[in-house]
């Protein structure tokens, strides 16, 4: 039997089609509805639940002594994003794509440095089967708004990197009816088609709204396919003119996400008289290329306002989620050396992990607004919880030689036999974590000056029980590690924000983070959690009539007890190092020259090194992945007369650094400069039989740039290769 559809927990086509079914329902409820009154409300778009990732509250993050960048949904739909990675692309501090253009099951990037393995979606955190592949991703689709947040946030948070979060926010039911339905098609055989619809149940107290999408194209990489299906429906039951309860669903299958895999970067980087790679270049073979991912969340939000200055949300949420992937790597240090540079041949171990995990997570929020005096006090006190249990399956099946020599120059994808496979090992690690937090945070505003302060408990529980055997010379051997943490800390924050009558609001703020880490040194010894600190100062700015707004932060985030791989020893624990430092400036603004046109731009500057390294000597070095110049610019034009009336012009450039090669920064990958572009037209200026919709022709890399990125020289991946999409949107 295909060990893919084997895997397959549902049947795509039965899937695809019951999407379809589903369509129908939702509109044709607002179809019948004749009894909806003609007085419709004003759109609230994130409803009474949302709360701003900077400050846990309904308070305007300009309030917030700390940078901030908001996406929100227009921008994603002008560029047709289709994951996280995508949509930071624009953000300032931001690096995104660590792995490359065709790896794009896993959102990549990091936040002034500092790498973010997990995000949050509707303010709870997207659970991680830790030291495996099994995360959440959601699909732009169902994002109405993104929020990064800079600098340590472990305050709200709990475990979090000093760098900063991302936060997306869900789309949520609205009173007002609207429905889109969307088709797509463009480069790599593209075919996609969504809806999201919303409204009223006649003139109930339940609100909805439903949310699906099916995607399909070929991968960059040759041999490889992306599929996706979404289903995300939600209601809000308005109990009261107080109280609000929300129910919400996502559901998403992944049939086939493409590929995991590097090339070194001999013959794409560095050139090679034996030939070269390029962007479609697949170092796996077509019968082990396996990737399926699922997953399932449902939760609520209750939110009650007990009187005009005081409320209480509490915002749950259950996870289930499987990953199976067949695949293979290679490696190249001191003692295995997989590849040959002198001819190209690669030599590639066989593997294949299954992975689970069931999670759960839940914040309880009461938030208040006290005024002592002419002092406003804006409290806020709570209290969360995550526990997340799983397992991974590990199995390995030898070289892939033993089928013979693999070539990157002259790649050979159809080597191995999977019935002259063997299993040379099996392992299966079953994961437990579990973490509570109480948290408590005081906004004080005395006329002009906003003042912010708070801390957080948190206690931080994991344990990895690692068994399983291998053979080695025909001799089977067990192996057993059991990886335990216990530990618990105190973050906290403060900072000052003033706002002056020019529009400036001068900054400064100190916060604090902590990365809890499971496991024992060389020695024995348990790990130490990772502990961060940040100061920042800045300046915000908004002119009096809105159109003009823009920031400028310094900061300097030191982090202590970082780990980083054992570079003597590929299979050896990791190391506690000691302290890297990472500072810079970012700016970012925005002016809305007239009614037609708009131009955003951003720049940043890192500097990055370790510190301290009482080990190996690395002081002075940079990570990798950290370019110390990055900058970009977007501007809209909008075309309101003629004949071209209803037409939106838009692009963008970015460019970016060159990066650390590795991690002895031996040499450097080469920086980039890339275009896009994005151009809509409203099409009832063809007809007005056509009012409701639109056409956006979008293309990202415009000029097929070739760029990459690298873990070291041995792993290294090609960026995305030019990509154009038609789509066509009904809005009724």
């Amino acid at each position: 039997m295909n060990v893919s559809t084997e895997y397959s927990k549902f049947n795509v086509t039965l899937l695809a089609t019951a999407i379809a079914s589903s369509f129908l329902f939702p509109i044709s409820a607002m179809a019948n509805d004749d009894s909806a009154s003609d007085d419709v409300e004003t759109i609230s778009i994130f409803g009474q639940a949302y709360r701003n990732t900077a400050t846990k509250t309904s308070l305007e993050p300009e309030e917030t002594p700390q940078g901030i960048t908001v996406l929100d949904g227009e921008v994603l739909e002008q560029r047709s994003v289709k994951s996280l990675n995508e949509a930071l692309r624009y953000v300032p501090g931001v690096t995104t794509e660590q792995k490359g253009g065709a790896v794009t099951m896993y959102d990549t990037f990091n936040i002034r440095g500092f790498d973010v393995n997990q995000s949050y979606y509707d303010g709870l955190v997207l659970q991680y089967l830790n030291g495996w592949n099994l995360q959440p991703q959601i699909d732009p689709i169902a994002i109405q708004q993104i929020e990064v947040f800079k600098g340590p946030t472990s305050v709200l948070y709990g475990s979090m990197p000093p760098g900063g979060m991302v936060n997306m926010i869900a789309k949520t039911p609205q009173k007002e009816k609207s429905t889109d339905v969307k088709v797509a098609t463009g480069t790599g055989n593209l075919v996609e088609a969504s809806i999201d619809t919303t409204g009223q149940f006649g003139d109930s107290d339940f609100s909805y709204r439903f949310i699906a999408l099916a995607r399909q194209k070929d991968g960059q990489v040759d041999y490889t396919e992306e599929e996706r299906y979404v289903i995300a429906p939600s209601v809000d039951w308005q109990v009261s003119d107080r109280t609000l309860i929300n129910f919400n669903m996502y559901y998403q299958n992944d049939p086939s996400m493409g590929m995991n895999s590097a090339m070194p970067a001999s013959g794409m980087i560095y050139d090679n008289p034996n030939g070269s790679t390029d962007p479609s270049t697949f170092v796996g073979d077509k019968n082990w290329s396996t990737f399926e991912r699922e997953f399932f969340m449902a939760g609520y939000k209750i939110n009650h306002e007990f009187n005009n200055n005081w409320s209480f949300l509490q915002n749950f949420r259950y996870m289930n989620a499987s990953l199976y992937q067949e695949n293979t790597y290679h490696i190249q240090n001191a003692y295995t050396q997989d590849f040959d540079p002198s001819t190209g041949v690669l030599d590639r171990s066989i593997y294949s992990t299954d992975e689970n995990s069931i999670g759960y997570t839940i914040d309880n929020q009461l938030s208040g607004r006290v005024m002592v005096g002419s002092v406003e006090h804006n409290l806020l006190f709570g209290i969360d919880y995550q526990k997340l249990d799983g397992d991974s399956r590990y199995k390995e099946f030898g070289k892939t030689s033993q089928f013979g020599d693999f070539n990157i120059f002259n790649p050979n994808n159809n080597m191995i036999d999977r019935g002259q496979l063997s299993n040379t090992a099996d392992y299966k690690d079953e994961i437990g974590i579990e973490q509570t937090g109480v948290y408590f945070q005081d906004q004080v505003r005395i006329e002009r000056l906003v003042l912010i302060a708070g801390g957080r408990y948190d206690k931080f529980t994991s344990d990895s029980d690692y068994r399983g055997k291998y053979e080695d010379k025909g001799v089977w051997y067990d192996y057993s590690k059991n990886d335990k943490a216990s530990q618990s800390q105190f973050s906290y924050r403060v900072g000052a924000l003033y706002e002056l009558e020019s529009g400036f609001s001068p900054f400064i703020s100190y916060a604090t983070s902590f990365e809890p880490v499971a496991g024992l040194d060389a020695q024995g010894n348990s790990y130490k959690p990772e502990l961060g600190e940040q100061v920042e100062v800045g300046v915000k700015y908004e002119s009096s009539d809105y159109t003009k707004v823009a920031s400028a932060s310094l900061f300097n985030i030191t982090k202590s007890d970082a780990m980083m791989a054992d570079p003597t020893d590929a299979y050896n624990p990791q190391l506690q190092i000691g302290e890297i430092r990472s500072r810079g400036i970012e700016l970012q603004g925005q002016w809305m020259i007239s009614d037609s046109w708009d131009i955003a731009a951003n720049y940043t500057y890192i500097d990055m090194e370790i510190t301290e390294d009482d080990t190996y000597n690395s002081e002075g070095k940079t990570p990798i992945y950290v370019p110390t110049h990055a900058a970009s610019l977007w501007s809209n034009y909008y075309i309101y007369d003629g004949i071209l009336t209803g037409t939106r012009i838009s692009g963008g450039l970015r460019y970016v650094g060159e990066m650390e090669m590795d991690a002895a920064n031996t040499d450097k990958v080469p920086d980039y400069t890339l275009a896009d572009v994005s151009i809509g037209y409203e099409l009832d200026g063809i007809s007005e039989s056509l009012t409701g919709a639109t056409a956006q022709l979008s293309a990202t890399n415009l000029f097929n740039t070739e760029y990459y990125s690298c873990y070291d020289s041995a792993n290294c991946w090609y960026g995305a290769e030019q990509t154009v999409e038609l789509s066509i949107n009904y809005n009724f």
